[in-house]
Order: structure tokens, then C-alpha cells, then sequence
């Protein structure tokens, strides 16, 4: 079966210094690209997710001006910003298909996104005969939970590589994971 490695929202908004900054991100980022350089040979395509909201409006209820930090956030990633952006640790070279999400709408997951010629992602892995998914990226207990989540809903033989995530919280890190396994999808520290 073929393997996929799906990079989730390595963005400058999402590592430290960025609008919602996650401790160790800048970190993921180069353990990203050292582990997908390791292992290319591992992976019949390297997929990558975006957060790429509009500049106008909230998002669908997703940004707010007094957020509540589980609901709704402050502005971030909006699209063509430097928040938006790949965090520089991150080596855009070795990513194969990318998909962009929350355009107008609160997405967490990067099978809500879309390529930029408009194909789901499920849509992309069926197509290459995608059958197992590695899962990478920010925030372990957000994005990374639901992509993973969504994955194995679509049928994929799932892995979160966990060392290669960072979260915004230790407790729902490990309610994120446990919400993984518990729905059919594996965790490895790599």
C-alpha cells in the first residue's frame, strides 16, 4: 500500500511569535523537514495544509475580537500574509500537493481544504492510491487531531508521528491523541 506524509499548518502564525504561536513549532518545522528528507523514499507523496483565511469578515464565526480560544481565535493566517506563510524551517521543496483551508470558513481539518485547483484532498490520495497516511504539524490537539480524525473516517490506515507535532496544551495534546487511538489510528513518537 502506498504511503502518504501529510504536513498540517507548519505556518509562521502557529510558531512561536506568530498570532496563536505554539510552544516548540519553529522546531517541528525543522523536524519536519530532516524526518520527510530521511524518509522520502518512505512516502509516494508529501502532501501540505494551509490555514488560508479571507482579509475580510470573521471567517464563519471563526475570528473575534474577544475569542474564547476553542471556538473562535484572533485573526491568523490570513491569505498572503507572512503569518500565512510556511514557517522558514520548513523546506517547500519537498512538498508535492498543496491544500488550502478555511477560505470564508472555521476549518480545522485539511480534508475541508481544497488544491489550488479546487480538488479535495481526499479526492488527491484516492487518486494516487493513498491507502496509509502519516500525520504531522500544528497543532497537535486542533488541526493535526482532525485531519487525522477525518483520515481515518475516509478509510486511511492513520499514524500521528507525535514528536513531530506541537500543541497548545499539554491536556488536550494527550485528549487529542487518546481521541486518535480510540478511533482506529495509531501514535508513534516518529
Amino acid at each position: 500500500m502506498a504511503r502518504a506524509l501529510l504536513i498540517v499548518d507548519v505556518q509562521n502564525d502557529f510558531t512561536e511569535g506568530g498570532a496563536l504561536g505554539t510552544e516548540g513549532g519553529a522546531q517541528v518545522a525543522a523536524d519536519v523537514t530532516a524526518h520527510a528528507r530521511a524518509h522520502r523514499d518512505e512516502y509516494a507523496l508529501v502532501l501540505a495544509s494551509r490555514d488560508w483565511h479571507d482579509a475580510d469578515g470573521d471567517n464563519g464565526g471563526h475570528f473575534a475580537a474577544e475569542p474564547d480560544y476553542v471556538d473562535t481565535w484572533p485573526v491568523h493566517c490570513v491569505a498572503g500574509t507572512d503569518g500565512a506563510d510556511y514557517h522558514p524551517g520548513l523546506d517547500r521543496a519537498l512538498i508535492d500537493v498543496e491544500v488550502f483551508k478555511g477560505q470564508g470558513a472555521p476549518h480545522y481539518s485539511a480534508f475541508q481544504g481544497r488544491t489550488e485547483s479546487g480538488q479535495r484532498l481526499a479526492e488527491v490520495l484516492a487518486e494516487r492510491g493513498i491507502r496509509e497516511l502519516d500525520v504531522v504539524g500544528i497543532a497537535t490537539d486542533h488541526c493535526v487531531r482532525a485531519s487525522a480524525l477525518d483520515a481515518l473516517e475516509a478509510g486511511l490506515d492513520v499514524r500521528v508521528l507525535d514528536g513531530l507535532t506541537s500543541a497548545v496544551g499539554e491536556e488536550s495534546r494527550a485528549a487529542a491523541l487518546a481521541e486518535v487511538r480510540a478511533a482506529g489510528g495509531s501514535v508513534v513518537d516518529r
